[in-house]
């Protein structure tokens, strides 16, 4: 009854919210009449304003899969043509959520797990963090080890559909994007398979298994251990790792250390896409914990994206035509990607012109990371405009949470000011692809 009383209520919030947006809509389009284009033009972006911070208001309200469908939403705003105002309002959806208290999260480990202290000397009360999924706590076990307790708030699995098919509603009524609508239901449906990862714990278990071995061998990197029989599709307990978050790594580190963790970072994105095909694709200060002298330990394995070989060697070998400028070889793999989706010379065009600032970094021989003269990113966001005018370029659904994973990475690496030849890097691992690709053809 409990579930289904959330679940009502949810229903009945964006319900009001569905209502609330399609009224204001229609009230302006019978103002429009009066109204000179110009005006009709402003009074519809301040709308827009005003509804996107009402969606953002209740997502934050409702917690839950809405939240993370509104961060989702702003680090996929480029992709998605959100205008820069709705982008920013989204953008301030922080994956923080109120604490749970402590006797309903020991609740939850006592009915999937028995009596806590037949399994753990200690819960520490005080949560380690409280997101919009899960709430995470210090422990210690019977042997002395130090864990980390996940656990997933209750009934918050119950929400994924709702959430999600009420918000896209809402969104596309609002017109609050300009791609077509095909392509906004392959976004949506996409977020969709990655949030259902997100809460499947033992999918969660198995990924971080999965990086542990991945890691084992690459110096510099610390991945957590599970403990299987303290494991449930509710409750995730694995080693506990240390380290800082970015910002406060940031505060003292010294340039060595800072250059370390860099090093790690783009040996930690390379190894993960162009070998082990496997991208935790939620990669921000607050999922790596820095060390002071650069060790780098990453957490949190609920969102992993994963690649078959034939897509990891054509992106590679799309990364290799680019950089060596060869433009009629990369427009090629662009069509055999469904990056372009029919011939039209304009959008070639533009598709190379946006390639190029990608590129830069690549180009550049050594080259650092959020330096004065690094203006990638800023770059890359003023040209979404032009790009995203041509419905023939289109961003692949591997693409999605790869580039998201990317951007990611690299506002790291901007924050470190990382130096090094990327290129030497890339080039490096995507030979090693190819080649494993070209292989498995001839086989």
């Amino acid at each position: 009854m409990a579930k289904s009383n959330s679940r009502l209520k949810r229903l009945a919030v964006l319900g009001g919210l569905t209502s609330k947006v399609s009224s204001s809509y229609l009230g302006q389009r019978i103002k429009g009449v009066f109204q000179s284009d110009e005006v009709q033009a402003e009074s519809l972006e301040q709308l827009h304003i005003e509804n996107a911070t009402r969606v953002a208001d209740t997502m934050s309200q409702i917690k839950g899969a809405a939240m993370k469908v509104g961060q989702s939403l702003a680090l996929l705003a480029d992709t998605m043509d959100i205008s820069p105002e709705l982008a920013q309002i989204f953008s301030k959806l922080h994956d923080q959520a109120q604490a749970v208290p402590y006797t309903d999260i020991q609740r939850v480990i006592e009915r999937e797990l028995g009596d806590v202290h037949s399994n753990f000397a200690s819960i520490d009360p005080e949560p380690l963090g409280t997101a919009s999924l899960a709430q995470a706590h210090a422990a210690r076990l019977k042997d002395g080890r130090s864990v980390v307790i996940k656990v997933l708030h209750e009934g918050v699995e119950y929400s994924v559909d709702t959430d999600l098919a009420a918000l896209k509603s809402i969104l596309l009524a609002g017109k609050f994007f300009r791609r077509p609508k095909e392509e906004i239901d392959m976004i949506f449906d996409e977020i969709k398979a990655r949030l259902m990862e997100e809460l499947d714990y033992e999918q969660e278990r198995k990924n971080i298994e999965a990086f542990s071995e991945y890691f084992e061998s690459v110096e510099g990197v610390v991945v957590p251990t599970p403990i299987a029989e303290l494991c449930t599709p509710r409750v995730l307990t694995m080693s506990r790792i240390t380290g800082s978050n970015l910002d406060l790594f940031l505060k003292t580190a010294s340039d060595e250390a800072k250059q370390r963790a860099g090093s790690i970072l783009t040996t930690v994105f390379h190894e993960m896409l162009y070998v082990n095909r496997a991208l935790h694709a939620d990669p921000h200060g607050g999922n790596f914990l820095f060390q002071r002298d650069g060790t780098v330990g990453l957490i949190d394995f609920g969102c992993v994206k994963r690649f078959s070989l034939p897509f990891v060697g054509q992106y590679a070998t799309l990364g290799n035509h680019l950089v060596d400028n060869e433009r009629s070889e990369m427009l090629q793999i662009a069509y055999r990607m469904k990056m372009l989706l029919s011939e039209n010379p304009e959008a070639e065009a533009v598709l190379w012109e946006f390639a190029n600032i990608l590129a830069r970094p690549f180009r550049a021989g050594e080259y650092t990371a959020g330096s004065a003269d690094d203006s990638l990113m800023e770059d890359v966001k003023g040209f979404g405009s032009k790009i995203l005018k041509y419905p023939e370029i289109r961003s692949p659904r591997e693409l999605i949470f790869l580039h998201r994973a990317l951007t990611g990475i690299y506002a790291m690496l901007r924050r470190l000011e990382y130096r090094c030849n990327y290129d030497d890097v890339r080039r490096h691992y995507a030979s090693r692809c190819i080649d494993e690709w070209q292989r498995s053809q001839n086989e």
